[in-house]
């Protein structure tokens, strides 16, 4: 359902940096860059994400409540996603881990959280069997 989700941010080329790390780790790269925009994923793939500068003209400001949720492969993809994050400007907000208990199929929700630079909210996480 989702084609892709847009972040606003106030310095684009801060932005990329951080998300052109995050991207490769995902495999993926820019599929549209613009002088206020760039977006990152796969034409006609899955859902993608943006940074932007509002076109308002007005200072960026982050969603209370608002995340971007990054499906990973795996448990050390969100390890290295997380890593990733704070080795490029951006803060932790829940290191990785388990999150509650086992649904009925014996998987858990494995999640780590972290801001970008500009504060927008993330994380990574992926469905996998307990234990």
């Amino acid at each position: 359902m989702l084609g892709y989700v847009t972040v606003g941010t106030n310095d684009l080329e801060r932005a990329a940096k951080f998300y052109d790390a995050i991207a490769a780790e995902m495999g993926v790269g820019r599929m549209m860059e613009f002088d206020s925009f760039i977006a990152w994923g796969e034409m006609d793939g899955p859902a993608g994400l943006a940074a932007t500068k509002p076109y308002d003209g007005k200072p960026a400001s982050v969603g209370n409540g608002m995340m971007v949720a990054l499906q990973a492969r795996d448990s050390a993809q969100v390890q290295r996603l997380h890593e990733i994050a704070l080795a490029h400007g951006g803060t932790d907000e829940g290191e990785p881990g388990p999150r509650g208990e086992a649904d009925e199929q014996g998987n858990v929700f494995y999640a780590a959280y972290f801001r970008d630079p500009d504060g927008n909210k993330l994380n990574a996480f992926v469905m996998e069997r307990a234990g």
